[in-house]
């Protein structure tokens, strides 16, 4: 089986194991249904996710013209405490931002590697936790903007991680933690802004991956360097592919390459 196209971001669905589907322009494959099978994988060129043209990715899928224009780039995109459009103030396109930014957010805590707080649109739960390869999620606070986010996450991180070792969390070397814990531990820290939006639930989400083998030292494929490559998938987890051979391939990473799939076995 033969498929090509750009590469985005794997489409999930919360099951036990979470569901994978790799989107390209025309097919939509399971990749759970992958697992087992040699897949070869070939770098054909570029295509930016805002103007298309065959341009070297810089990052988040798009070309460095492209990158510092439009609003998914955007500073507050990863800095949500910088975000302005509550005040009726425009960084790119304020339409844009508005919608984006003048919705329900969650703060939460997450433990993929480690502990760590962070932010995600309440629409993206579970979404933003089966992305970071988080196998447990606990939501602290929901707010109506992206500001108050901000805020509650960059008071947080002064008493709690809000980096993920993605090598770890690869490797599975991870121990449970007690997040409702951990979340009354941290509460006291809430800006007083967003204290009256705080979750006093002891519901932790659980997440389970389809993953056969987690490799034992991580090698991650850049296709940059390798274009062509060919492994038998062993595991997802995040937006990773795990192969036999440990190499790891960060589908989100690479958003923005066309490729050509192939199914060997």
């Amino acid at each position: 089986m033969n498929y090509q196209g750009v590469l985005t971001k794997m489409e999930t669905e919360y099951a036990q194991p979470i569901q994978y589907y790799w989107v390209l322009e025309n097919d939509y494959i399971n990749m759970n249904q992958m697992l087992n099978k040699k897949i070869s994988i070939q770098f054909v060129k570029y295509h930016c996710l805002n103007c298309g043209l065959n341009k070297p990715i810089y990052r988040q899928g798009f070309c460095k013209e492209c990158f510092y224009e439009v609003p998914q780039a955007a500073d507050w995109v990863m800095r949500p405490e910088l975000s302005q459009a509550h005040l009726g103030i425009e960084e790119r396109d304020l339409e844009y931002e508005k919608k984006v930014q003048l919705q329900p957010h969650i703060v939460y805590l997450a433990n993929s590697s480690n502990v760590k707080v962070g932010v995600t649109r309440k629409s993206q739960v579970p979404t933003r936790w089966i992305d970071q390869g988080a196998h447990e999620a606990i939501e602290i606070v929901e707010v109506p903007n992206r500001y108050l986010a901000g805020i509650t996450e960059v008071a947080l991180k002064e008493h709690v991680s809000d980096k993920t070792n993605w090598r770890t969390m690869l490797k599975n070397e991870v121990q449970d933690e007690d997040l409702v814990a951990w979340r009354e531990r941290l509460k006291q820290y809430i800006p007083a802004e967003a204290k009256d939006y705080y979750i006093a639930s002891n519901k932790e989400t659980e997440l389970q991956f389809p993953v056969l083998k987690y490799p034992e030292k991580v090698s991650s494929l850049n296709l940059d360097k390798t274009p062509h490559y060919e492994g038998v998938l062993k595991g997802i987890k995040g937006q990773y592919l795990i192969f036999e051979d440990d190499t790891v391939f960060n589908i989100r990473g690479s958003e923005g390459y066309v490729v050509q799939v192939e199914i060997l076995i």
